[in-house]
C-alpha cells in the first residue's frame, strides 16, 4: 500500500512542474513548454487516480497508460522542437 503523504508530494511536486511550463510557454510561445505542461498535468491525473481508487499494484493497466501517454507526449515535443528548428 502505497504511503499517502508520500504520493501527496509526488503529486504536488507534478502538478507545480505543470504550472512552471504554463509560465514558461506563456512568456515564449514555444510549443515545447506546452507538451511538457501536458505530460505532467497527465502524471498529476494518474497519481490522483491512484489515490482515489486505492489501486495496490503499480502496474495496474489504468495507472500505466496515463504514464505511457505522458512519456509519449514527452518524446513528440522534442521530436517537434527539433523538425521545427
Amino acid at each position: 500500500m502505497s504511503d499517502p503523504f508520500l504520493s501527496g508530494a509526488i503529486f504536488m511536486g507534478f502538478l507545480a512542474i505543470s504550472l512552471f511550463f504554463v509560465r514558461f510557454w506563456r512568456t515564449t510561445r514555444d510549443r515545447l513548454f506546452l507538451f511538457f505542461s501536458a505530460a505532467f498535468l497527465l502524471l498529476t491525473v494518474e497519481r490522483l487516480v491512484r489515490e482515489v481508487w486505492n489501486f495496490q499494484i503499480e502496474w495496474a493497466p489504468a495507472l500505466y497508460l496515463f504514464r505511457l501517454c505522458a512519456f509519449v507526449l514527452i518524446l513528440v515535443a522534442i521530436i517537434d522542437k527539433n523538425r521545427r528548428d
